[in-house]
């Protein structure tokens, strides 16, 4: 009994640690995932960012990000650079919530 409970609260925490977008600022192309760059425009970018303020805010791969204070803490580590070229992925910071999501879903898998 306590076998299966300990492998089904191993499974449901690790489906919500997939589930939200946890990044970390890094300070070196090196040390990143991914290097991104910030679009001026909307219609330039890949995804539409939507910065939320707690973890539990962000949900799944729809461009709602928790930024974090540690390396450690973050599933994916991001770069940004100066050139679009530069780039993996193009992002465009929106002010509001409900305009995040993906423009280009060839990328998506760069955030799974």
């Amino acid at each position: 009994m306590w076998k299966h409970l300990s492998s089904l609260c191993l499974l449901v925490f690790t489906f919500s640690e997939v589930k939200s977008q946890r990044i970390f600022a890094v300070n070196y192309a090196s040390q990143a995932d991914i290097k991104v760059w910030v679009a001026q425009y909307e219609h330039q970018s890949d995804l539409k960012v939507f910065k939320v303020k707690y973890r539990h805010q962000a949900e799944g791969n729809e461009g709602k990000w928790h930024f974090t204070d540690y390396a450690h803490q973050a599933q994916k580590k991001i770069y940004y650079v100066q050139y679009r070229h530069q780039a993996d992925l193009v992002v465009f910071f929106v002010p509001y919530a409900h305009r995040a999501g993906w423009r280009d879903n060839s990328k998506k898998h760069l955030l799974y």
